[in-house]
């Protein structure tokens, strides 16, 4: 059962005017679990193409290899000193006062140093999160490698290394946009979707689920969800301290920015972060240099994503404001010329990136109970509110049908 017109939430793409922006943000195709890619990749066949990752983190008018910790010798000396030096004290001192992190803002300063954190990591998390980053916890921490020692003293003194190298190289569809994967996926289940489904009601019956969306009910022998938990409550007969719980799970939500350039090439970047506040986007991609076939023939295809909290000041502003700002800013970034852009449209998604705040683990652990002694089966971000990327998703999905329909 699928809300939309079309499937994939996040993973969606706009075809006009000869563009193709995913505008769920910008999507890439890699995985550290090489079953998972495979999979992935064996949907697209021979639609892909793979590339190096060339991102650069913004920082005073500088371009810094991303990762940050891996690009110190880019930043102007006096800052370069100030990220190394704080990062060997925070060594010793971690060395003679054994002390753990319980927040994200204290986690930075304890693996990373105070240059580092403050410079970067700080100021780029307040402004993605748009949540206080000493009320966001540590669960998804682990998404962020820890540096090796000798790495960041090669990059301050301009020594080549790589961070993250499970996405240095990455894949993308030739033709189609991100949105070619969930076709590729929607194309082995023919007749198995409805779609412009919006599920308002789940109950038993019996030894079966009840589904309907108002209009019609269907039955069936088991439910599995991918909708937001928060939808997912409001449609089943659940007990009001379950549904008080979900309501306290946090997340944002994000506006993108779709910008065509009437020039063949603006640059070789993959994607640019932006920590500054006064930038309103905190990340810009140009998927014409993931595949030339997202833009018509000389021109270019520019994303520009923001964050905001669902119905704050942001959310609120009109879509041609928010373009005026964002064209101003990349404008003034020098990442675009004005009188370039030849196409401009804004798409705003509710549920974007799931908030782990302090309470987060005891309230998810209350849900997640909850519809589990119910035979709900929760897959993906949003329905086990989990931070998952696309192959995080992929991933989940195979080993709960594995887990739960196949016996070994």
């Amino acid at each position: 059962m699928e809300k939309e017109r079309e499937c994939g939430g996040l993973m969606r793409t706009l075809h006009e005017d000869g563009f193709s922006f995913d505008f769920g943000g910008s999507h890439v195709i890699f995985s550290k679990n090489k079953e998972v890619l495979n999979f992935m990749l064996s949907f697209l066949n021979d639609n892909r193409i793979k590339n190096r990752r060339n991102t650069k983190v913004l920082y005073k008018s500088h371009y810094v290899k991303y990762p940050f910790e891996n690009g110190l010798a880019d930043l102007p000396k006096e800052d370069n000193f100030e990220c190394l030096n704080s990062f060997i004290q925070n060594l010793i001192s971690k060395e003679k006062v054994k002390t753990k992190p319980t927040n994200l803002k204290d986690w930075f300063y304890h693996t990373f140093g105070k240059g580092i954190s403050e410079k970067y990591l700080i100021p780029y998390n307040r402004k993605i999160w748009k949540y206080p980053l000493e009320k966001i916890g540590l669960d998804w921490v682990e998404r962020i490698p820890a540096p090796p020692v000798e790495d960041i003293i090669k990059s301050s003194l301009g020594i080549e290394t790589e961070g993250y190298l499970h996405q240095l190289y990455f894949y993308y569809p030739k033709t189609g946009g991100i949105e070619a994967l969930t076709k590729s996926l929607e194309r082995k289940t023919v007749g198995q979707i409805t779609k412009n489904y919006d599920v308002k009601k789940i109950r038993k019956e019996d030894d079966k689920w009840v589904v309907s969306d108002g209009k019609q009910e269907k039955l069936f022998d088991h439910v599995i969800s991918t909708i937001p938990i928060h939808r997912l409550i409001r449609a089943i007969n659940a007990p009001k301290e379950v549904k008080r719980t979900v309501s306290n799970l946090k997340y944002n939500s994000l506006i993108t920015v779709m910008i065509g350039i009437n020039k063949n090439k603006i640059n070789d970047l993959s994607w640019l972060y932006i920590p500054e506040k006064e930038v309103m986007p905190h990340r810009v991609s140009f998927p014409s240099n993931y595949s030339p076939n997202v833009a018509p023939d000389m021109k270019s295809a520019v994303l520009a994503e923001i964050t905001c909290n669902f119905e704050d000041k942001i959310w609120k502003m009109k879509d041609e404001e928010i373009e005026e700002r964002v064209i101003d800013d990349l404008a003034t970034l020098k990442l675009i010329i004005k009188k370039d852009v030849c196409f401009l449209k804004t798409k705003r998604m509710e549920y974007a990136y799931v908030i782990s705040n302090l309470d987060y683990k005891e309230n998810l652990k209350i849900v997640k109970e909850y519809f589990n002694s119910n035979g709900i089966g929760l897959v993906g971000r949003f329905a086990e509110f989990k931070y998952l990327n696309m192959d995080n998703c992929v991933e989940s999905a195979m080993k709960y049908v594995q887990s739960k329909f196949y016996v070994t």
